[in-house]
C-alpha cells in the first residue's frame, strides 16, 4: 500500500525544509504521495512542482487557511483545487495581508509587556516565508527571552493569550466558498486539541469535506473516533504528520511514519475531480 503525507510545510510559511529539500526527503522517506500546505500560500508547492515530478512523486496542491469563525481562528486543510483560480489567489493575497496585519499588533501587545522584540526581528526571521507566530517565537528563542518554542507560545503567542487581537483573515464561510468553487476539498486539520464536537458538528454542517484523523496530536482513541465520525457523516479522512523540519515541532520524527493509505487518497481525488466536473 502506497504511503501519503498531506501535511507539511516548507520555508514558504514557518517549515525548516525548502520545497525542493522537502520534496527530496519526502522521496528518502518512501513516500508516494504528499501535499505541501504551507500556512495561507501555495508558493511552496508550485516551486516544489518540477522536483516532485522529476522523482516520480505525486504532489497534491495544498495548502492550510487560517479562517476566522465563532470569534476563534480555525485551520482548513484544502486541497486539489485549480491553483489558478483567481478567486483562490485573491483570498491567498488577503490571507498574506491580514498576517502582517495580525503580527504587527502581536508585536505591540509583547512590546506593551515589556517583552524585547521589534517587527524587523519577526520579518528577518520569516525572510520569504509568509509571516505568523512561529518566527516570532523563533526571535523569543534567539534572544533568550525563553527556552523553547513551546514556552514562547505558552507564555505569549497561544491564542488564548492573543485573544483580544482583532485578526482580518477570511471567514470560514468565504473560505469553503472560494475552495469549493475552485473544485477543492476542505478538511479540518488537527481537530483533536482544537475543538469540541459541537464545534465538531458545526463545521460539517457548514460543508467540510473530511477530517484530518491521523495526525501526530491524536493518540489511537481519538484517532479512532474522528474516524468513525467522518464514516458516519460520509466524510474524507485525511492525514499527514504535520512536518516542518529538524527542531520546529514535536511532530516532526514522525514524518514518513504518520502517514495516509492510497484509499483515502483516491477517495479526495475522486471527490475533487467530480466537483471540477460539476462546477465548469
Amino acid at each position: 500500500m502506497g504511503k501519503a503525507d498531506l501535511h507539511t510545510h516548507t520555508t514558504a510559511s514557518d517549515g525548516a525544509y525548502t520545497p525542493e529539500k522537502l520534496i527530496r526527503h519526502a522521496n528518502d522517506k518512501g513516500l508516494e504521495t504528499i501535499s505541501i500546505t504551507d500556512h495561507d500560500t501555495i508558493k511552496g508547492y508550485l516551486e516544489a512542482k518540477p522536483i516532485a515530478k522529476e522523482l516520480g512523486i505525486e504532489l497534491l496542491p495544498g495548502v492550510e487557511i487560517t479562517a476566522s469563525w465563532m470569534g476563534m481562528e480555525t485551520h482548513i486543510l484544502a486541497y486539489c483545487f485549480d491553483e489558478t483560480d483567481q478567486d483562490v489567489l485573491k483570498l491567498l493575497l488577503g490571507q498574506k495581508r491580514a498576517r502582517k496585519k495580525r503580527m504587527v499588533s502581536i508585536v505591540d501587545h509583547l512590546q506593551k509587556q515589556g517583552v524585547d522584540i521589534d517587527i524587523e526581528e519577526v520579518k528577518a526571521e520569516a525572510g520569504r516565508g509568509n509571516i505568523g507566530r512561529p518566527h516570532a517565537a523563533e526571535v523569543l528563542v534567539n534572544k533568550r527571552i525563553v527556552a523553547s518554542f513551546g514556552e514562547a507560545f505558552i507564555r505569549y503567542l497561544s491564542s488564548e493569550k492573543l485573544k483580544d487581537i482583532q485578526t482580518e483573515y477570511s471567514s470560514l464561510e468565504n473560505v469553503i466558498k472560494v475552495i469549493q468553487n475552485a473544485g477543492g476539498v476542505l478538511s479540518i486539520a488537527h481537530p483533536g486539541p482544537m475543538y469540541s464536537s459541537r464545534q465538531i458538528t458545526k463545521m460539517i454542517s457548514m460543508g467540510i469535506d473530511g477530517i484530518e484523523c491521523i495526525h501526530p496530536s491524536h493518540n489511537f482513541a481519538v484517532q479512532r473516533n474522528f474516524s468513525k465520525t467522518a464514516s458516519s457523516n460520509n466524510l474524507l479522512i485525511t492525514g499527514g504528520s504535520d512536518f516542518h523540519g529538524k527542531g520546529k515541532t514535536d511532530y516532526d520524527p514522525y514524518f514518513g511514519i504518520v502517514t495516509l493509505g492510497d484509499q483515502h487518497v483516491s477517495s479526495l481525488k475522486r471527490m475533487a475531480q467530480r466537483r471540477k466536473e460539476m462546477v465548469v
